[in-house]
């Protein structure tokens, strides 16, 4: 069941052990979360861009927010389709893993067709980052997504997939490429990963992660998960920025045969 690429998105991998196909168009479930998710709260494709000016104000809004470490300021800045997918409670939780932001600077604004992305560089209590905001036409936070390109890239498909089984839906989601946020909501990733769990039971815990294979455009990250049924890998694609542009959860999940017994011994152990 893959997060697929959409043309627009789309990257060329080389070599992939798996032989792993990116090319065409998103899969059907995150389509039509995506489009429910728009359907839901009256989106339409044009709307009006923020001026640098208000811009500017609404990321140091969200940030004096983040910064007081106070879990219904910090929810209160989401886009409605953020809050419908999340909570205080969740933000609360994803605060406790979070280094405190001690200051920023802004750098950049670029007007979008239907949103503002404006760029900062953090100062937190484990050094600096760099932040992508993505701001509708209210000038709440449709989504974010952090530089990782000097992370190391199988924590991030870890990180990614421990997101996905904490139900944090909103942090799952900006580890994806910003054109991949463009195409898949947080809602999206929700319905993926509760069809995932239907199929295998609940998440256990993430055994093993090992890159596989690493071409001039993207790397592929084998996650092998323990659900309560099964023990499966997901296969995550990263480009070369560690920001991740292709997911496939397992359509057929591998579950263990059970003994049948009643064989004659081959006198082999």
């Amino acid at each position: 069941m893959p997060l697929a690429l959409t043309p627009r998105t789309a990257v060329v991998v080389a070599g992939l052990a798996v032989g792993l196909a990116l090319a065409g168009g998103p899969a059907d479930a995150l389509a039509q979360g995506a489009a429910d998710g728009a359907a839901a709260t009256g989106a339409t494709v044009t709307r009006a861009r923020l001026s640098v000016d208000e811009a500017r104000k609404a990321a140091n809004r969200i940030l004096a927010a983040v910064q007081t470490r106070d879990p219904n300021r910090r929810f209160a800045q989401f886009s409605p389709e953020l809050k419908a997918i999340s909570s205080p409670e969740l933000v609360a939780q994803r605060m406790g893993n979070e280094p405190r932001l001690l200051s920023w600077t802004l750098l950049s604004v670029r007007g979008g067709l239907n949103s503002t992305t404006v760029e900062a560089s953090l100062q937190t209590a484990d050094g600096t980052q760099d932040l992508f905001m993505v701001l509708n036409d209210r000038g709440e936070l449709e989504g974010y997504h952090f530089d990782l390109t000097d992370a190391d890239t199988a924590k991030v498909a870890r990180d990614f997939v421990v997101a996905l089984s904490a139900g944090q839906f909103v942090a799952a989601r900006s580890f994806l490429s910003l054109p991949m946020q463009e195409e898949f909501s947080a809602a999206a990733l929700q319905t993926q990963w509760t069809q995932l769990q239907r199929r295998t039971g609940a998440f256990v815990d993430v055994r093993r992660v090992v890159e596989v294979d690493r071409g001039d455009e993207a790397f592929l990250v084998l996650v092998n998960t323990e659900f309560e049924e099964v023990t499966d890998s997901l296969f995550v694609i990263l480009n070369t920025h560690n920001e991740i542009v292709g997911v496939n959860f397992p359509q057929d999940p591998v579950r263990p045969r059970k003994f049948a017994g009643g064989g004659k011994a081959s006198g082999r152990p």
